[in-house]
């Protein structure tokens, strides 16, 4: 699709909002003569007033709610996927148009190609979750967010930078996933703070580039709601003094890389944040060789004695590993 409205729209194809046994129809005419109706009104109720040769509410729902319907949604679908449909039941006429965006309050659209987040979302007024993993986006613009946001989810995308994401971030925002990406530090670093993220709860940036603990920390401290913090994955976790840094660093964290921070290891760690010298840029890492095959022998050429005659044939090896 490219963009998100174009991945929204086949997501409303899908849905078939305005198709049987959803939206208007000689199936449900009745729906647009009385606007006032509420949708959530009792289908038996519904049933005193229908013409004659129109379908009941009734009806119209079991062919969305049972499982062996061709019009029913499969298990895996999300509530309001399926809230969405029996609206589309009940009350067309609140879906119909440029309404649908009014009902939204979360979209997910994964693994659909998507490269761009356009400002078409700001059609979503009422849109609280955004979810938008595994596609192929490298720049948020922030202008183009609903300003209702809560949860911005891109997890596995190609996102490098985070300066457009900053300019003008939804000030709601309680949860950002951007692990999985390509965020590199120390550059990026400045911009998760809270002049940015003012009601942060959790963030994940696991599995990127970031190298600068020091700087992260100074930064992330910040966040006074942060509760939850995902670095696993990035080359400063392999610090050895990391987790225990980050504990005492951070006394408000509750889970540090999913695992929660139960009191005797903040105890065990108290002090360690005023000893940023154990902080190096750093790591060790041992690798044992246990089996080789198809290598001459060493021992072999270690026989021959000197001033031989017979040609000396001197064998070196190079390993390389690649992490």
């Amino acid at each position: 699709p490219g963009s998100v409205s174009a991945a929204f729209q086949e997501y409303l194809q899908h849905l078939g909002l305005q198709d049987f046994p959803c939206g208007f129809g000689s199936w449900n005419k009745s729906r647009c003569l009385d606007a006032r109706r509420s949708p959530w009104a009792e289908p038996a109720a519904l049933e005193e007033t229908m013409p004659p040769g129109e379908e009941t509410p009734e009806a119209l729902l079991e062919l969305l709610r049972d499982q062996h319907s061709p019009w029913a949604l499969p298990l895996d679908c999300s509530p309001q996927e399926r809230l969405l449909r029996e609206v589309a039941v009940l009350a067309p006429e609140l879906l119909h148009g440029s309404r649908v965006f009014q009902a939204v309050k979360s979209l997910r659209i994964l693994d659909k190609g998507v490269e761009e987040v356009d400002e078409g979302l700001l059609r979503f007024q009422q849109l609280e979750e955004l979810i938008l993993s595994a596609n192929h986006i490298s720049r948020v613009t922030s202008a183009h967010l609903p300003r209702t946001l809560k949860v911005l989810e891109l997890c596995c995308n190609a996102v490098d930078d985070l300066q457009d994401l900053c300019a003008q971030p939804p000030p709601e925002l309680q949860h950002l996933g951007l692990g999985y990406n390509r965020l590199c530090g120390p550059s990026q670093e400045k911009h998760l703070t809270v002049d940015f993220w003012p009601n942060l709860v959790s963030l994940d940036l696991s599995f990127n580039n970031l190298t600068d603990l020091l700087e992260l920390v100074s930064q992330v401290s910040t966040l006074q709601n942060l509760h939850i913090l995902v670095l696993q994955g990035n080359p400063l976790a392999l610090i050895p003094t990391y987790r225990g840094f980050l504990v005492d660093s951070l006394p408000k964290l509750s889970i540090l890389d999913d695992i929660h921070i139960r009191p005797e290891e903040r105890e065990q760690f108290h002090g360690l944040a005023r000893q940023p010298e154990l902080i190096r840029s750093e790591a060790r890492v041992v690798v044992s060789i246990g089996e080789m095959k198809g290598l001459p022998n060493p021992e072999a050429f270690q026989q021959l004695e000197f001033g031989s005659e017979g040609p000396v044939i001197i064998y070196s090896y190079c390993v390389t590993y690649e992490f």
